[in-house]
């Protein structure tokens, strides 16, 4: 199957069991490889009603058939149904144990049943089997990850762990790729935790052969030549995602004070500039990455002198900084750290922790539930107290928080419901849509709940074009066809998987080229945006079957209730009219019915309709 590994490594952990599984041609023809992958065998393999802390539920790492080759895709995802939403997650990570799967001579892992014990999975260049992790178990991942390492007497092994707050099941707990990539939203370690699991550890030696090697470099070269373009992407290179921090704030799009404002007065200390001077010593980058857009840094003075960080990235620089009210990217970094150690992810601990200060504030929750800390915006002291309660699940306020805001504000009442910011169960990302109402589309009907990166119209909407025509900003026209429009593209790249942010510089028929050098299979960019099409319809399905429907793709009352406070657009908000004008637009270009199911026609034309199982043991 050319630069297919041509297996999948099935691991039963209830039966302590390991077995190569050969890959079905006719699943790598129609949903080829990443999400696409993920998304079928989930449909497939997972009971209707499935609890995700169960032994039945089934968790993926998966990679694509570019991860592992000179393209800059070298990107993998870990897949379960979620703990947090109960909806499909895909959750993506970059470093380097996606290719590492490959090496090791898989196309990806599934993994089912649950450990007696604590364990983890040790896979040796195709050979699998599962070991004892006793004496790891409550290990934060930087330690564990030193010393599996020295036990297998190999720096150069590739980890997927969890910390302590994936072994306590914290519905937003995440998977740590070494040392500062992750697979964090969804809560993704919980079902780790679940399962006993406590890592993944692969070797591999193997090669990955194009199916035309010449065409394949060719194909390369043009997108690396795209990525070095003028205009291209070397604003990542300069200044990673920190530099969206500015551009946020001007546009009054950055969450502040648990989402209440769309700017905050103390940004210049988390932006680019901040980090640069307090951080950053070079560049770093994901395995045969061009871009190199994360950062080594070691805080010069403070506090915290000494203490060694990646780049503070937009997301985590916005939910742990103004979120919270905390302008001192020193202090964002060690709180961003300590969610990397404990296993946490730092975008869902931003939204809860922002959550409890403003429930705080209204006096649902008191110093009685907080041992006597006052959870004041802007105290990181305040914010590090409820990371370590949140992580160990301490009887109370840490054991509410640890389920998320959704559940968090069912058990606290009293109101707190109102400034709940999610979608679906999942915390929502930093970029605020009330004045971006395609923005506000994409994450009320993002597949895993609230996301930026299924798709991010915001692009569009300041400043660009639709159709030959400038987009209106405020207004709604088009809004449903160009969110419909990216997600099919973005599902089709997440089948590679891509690197989020070589897609801002190489074309689309590039990434074709590529992957017909590499199958064998002639690509084409209308065949790769039916494939997107085909894995969001898929996905769709299992949403559905799992209880979801339109009153589900909706927002936060803080977006649809209360307008901004301030700034040029002061007053503005997504109302219900909006949303209801803006999804019955969005299901109209997918070919859905009102209520957001796809119809049968469609089903038809994606190859959808009747499909049978397409992995096979």
């Amino acid at each position: 199957m050319h630069s297919y590994m041509g297996k999948l490594l099935y691991v039963d952990l209830s039966k302590n069991s390991c077995q190569a599984v050969p890959l079905d041609e006719r699943l790598a023809e129609l949903f080829v490889g990443g999400k696409g992958f993920g998304a079928k065998i989930l449909y497939d393999l997972l009971p209707p009603g499935c609890d995700p802390l169960s032994p039945e539920n089934v968790l993926m790492f998966m990679a694509g058939p570019l991860t592992g080759t000179l393209a800059p895709a070298m990107r993998g995802c870990v897949i379960t149904r979620s703990p947090l939403t109960g909806t499909f997650v895909d959750s993506y990570f970059g470093g380097h144990f996606a290719p590492e799967i490959r090496y090791a001579g898989f196309d990806g892992i599934i993994i089912t049943g649950a450990a007696e014990t604590p364990c983890y999975i040790w896979v040796d260049n195709g050979a699998a089997e599962i070991r004892n992790a006793a004496h790891l178990w409550g290990l934060d991942t930087f330690t564990f990850t030193e010393l599996i390492k020295e036990e297998l007497g190999d720096r150069t092994v590739k980890t997927a762990c969890i910390g302590p707050a994936g072994e306590k099941k914290v519905s937003f707990a995440l998977v740590n790729c070494e040392y500062n990539r992750h697979a964090g939203r969804g809560g993704t370690g919980a079902v780790m935790g679940a399962k006993n699991l406590k890592a993944v550890v692969l070797r591999g030696r193997k090669v990955i052969r194009p199916y035309d090697p010449s065409a394949f470099q060719t194909a390369v070269d043009q997108a690396y030549r795209e990525l070095q373009a003028e205009g291209g992407i070397s604003a990542f290179t300069v200044d990673g995602t920190a530099g969206s921090i500015d551009f946020a704030n001007d546009e009054h799009l950055l969450p502040a004070y648990n989402y209440y404002d769309g700017a905050f007065d103390g940004a210049a200390g988390l932006n680019a500039a901040a980090q640069r001077k307090q951080l950053w010593l070079r560049n770093v980058a994901c395995a045969g990455c061009p871009i190199a857009c994360g950062k080594v840094g070691r805080i010069r003075r403070g506090r915290h002198k000494g203490l060694v960080s990646d780049v503070v990235e937009y997301e985590t620089a916005a939910m742990m900084g103004s979120n919270l009210g905390i302008g001192d990217v020193r202090e964002v970094a060690y709180l961003v750290k300590k969610c990397d150690a404990l296993g946490l992810d730092g975008m869902s601990a931003g939204g809860v922790i922002g959550f409890a200060m403003e429930a705080f504030k209204k006096g649902i929750i008191t110093a009685a539930d907080t041992e006597g800390v006052n959870l004041a915006f802007g105290d990181v002291a305040a914010a590090d107290y409820l990371l370590e309660i949140i992580a160990a699940r301490k009887e109370g306020l840490g054991d509410t928080l640890a389920g998320g805001v959704k559940k968090a504000a069912q058990v606290l009442g009293g109101g707190s419901a109102d400034f709940a910011v999610h979608i679906k169960g999942l915390e929502c990302p930093a970029w605020g849509p009330r004045t971006v109402p395609g923005m506000a589309l994409a994450l009320a009907t993002a597949d895993r709940g609230g996301c930026h990166q299924r798709a991010f119209p915001i692009l569009y909407e300041v400043g660009g074009f639709w159709n030959g025509e400038p987009v209106e900003r405020l207004g709604l026209k088009d809004k449903g066809e160009i969110v419909a429009y990216l997600q099919n593209y973005l599902a089709g790249l997440d089948t590679l998987v891509k690197c989020d942010f070589a897609q801002y510089g190489i074309k689309a028929e590039t990434y074709c080229r590529m992957l017909t050098a590499a199958t064998g299979r002639n690509w084409t960019v209308e065949e790769l945006l039916l494939l997107g099409e085909r894995v969001w319809n898929q996905v769709r399905l299992f949403n559905l079957r799992e209880g979801f429907s339109r009153s589900d793709d909706t927002l936060p009352k803080r977006f649809m209730e209360e307008p901004l406070p301030g700034g040029p657009y002061k007053g503005h908000m997504i109302t219900e009219a909006d949303l209801n004008r803006l999804l019955d637009d969005y299901y109209s270009s997918r070919g859905w019915d009102r209520e957001g199911a796809p119809t049968t026609a469609k089903l038809e034309q994606l190859n959808l309709a009747a499909q049978p199982p397409l992995f096979h043991l």
